[in-house]
C-alpha cells in the first residue's frame, strides 16, 4: 500500500515533469565560486549538453568536455559557438580520462554513473599542482538525516519550479534529457571513500538531493 510520503513524491514527480528546472545548473554559480578567476585547462566530466563547459570557457584558456552519450555530445557541439575554446568528445570516463594536467576538473551528476574510487583516483592524477576538483553528486538516501533533508527540499523545490517557469508549464531543458541512473552509495559511504583517495576533501549534503565535494591538489 502506498505510504503518505510515496504519494507526496509521486505528486512532486508529476508537478516537476510539468514544470521542470535543472537542479544541477542551480549549483553552477556555487561551483564557480570555488574556482580561480582565471586558469589554463579545464575538464568537465559528464558534460551533457555543455552548459557548464561553456560557462567555464569564460575563465579558461581551453575546456574539454567528455560524455559517454553521443547524442548529448552532438547536442553540446551544436549549442556551442565556434569561437569558444571548448572541445567535446564522446568518451567513457570509466575507461580513462584525457591526458592532463588540468587546473580544474568538474563533474556534475555523473560520478554515480562511474566506479567511485577509481574515478576519483583518475581525477587526482589528472589535476595539476594547485588544481581544484569540484563534484556535485547524487547520493542514496539511507539515514534519517538524508530523508529529513530530502523532505525539507520538497516545498523549496516547488517554489523554485514556479519561479523559474513563471508558474506555467514548460518543456524539459536539453540539459535534463541525458540518461540517468539512481545512485547506489549513501552520503556517508561517499565521504569515507573520498577521504581514502582524496585526503582532506570537503563534502557536504545539499538541498535538492545533491551533495558537493571539493578537493585541492597540493
Amino acid at each position: 500500500m502506498p505510504t503518505p510520503m510515496s504519494r507526496v513524491l509521486r505528486a512532486l514527480d508529476r508537478f516537476h515533469a510539468a514544470r521542470p528546472w535543472d537542479h544541477n545548473a542551480h549549483y553552477h554559480r556555487w561551483l564557480l565560486r570555488r574556482l580561480p578567476e582565471r586558469f589554463d585547462r579545464a575538464l568537465d566530466v559528464g558534460s551533457g549538453s555543455g552548459d557548464l563547459a561553456r560557462i567555464l570557457a569564460a575563465r579558461a584558456m581551453s575546456v574539454e568536455g567528455i560524455d559517454s552519450d553521443p547524442a548529448m555530445v552532438a547536442r553540446a557541439r551544436t549549442l556551442t559557438a565556434p569561437a569558444l575554446p571548448v572541445h567535446f568528445t564522446v568518451r567513457d570516463a570509466a575507461a580513462g580520462l584525457p591526458e592532463g594536467p588540468f587546473d580544474v576538473i568538474t563533474c556534475v551528476a555523473a560520478l554515480h554513473h562511474l566506479p567511485f574510487s577509481e574515478t576519483l583516483a583518475r581525477f587526482r592524477d589528472r589535476l595539476a599542482p594547485g588544481g581544484t576538483l569540484v563534484v556535485v553528486g547524487v547520493a542514496r538516501a539511507r539515514t534519517l538525516g538524508d530523508h529529513a533533508l530530502g523532505a525539507a527540499a520538497i516545498p523549496t523545490n516547488v517554489v523554485m519550479a514556479l519561479l523559474r517557469n513563471g508558474g506555467r508549464r514548460a518543456t524539459r531543458p536539453t540539459s535534463m534529457t541525458a540518461p540517468t541512473l539512481p545512485p547506489a552509495m549513501s552520503f556517508a559511504e561517499i565521504v569515507r571513500g573520498a577521504q581514502e583517495v582524496l585526503p582532506g576533501a570537503r563534502s557536504r549534503r545539499r538541498l535538492f538531493w545533491r551533495y558537493t565535494l571539493v578537493w585541492h591538489q597540493e
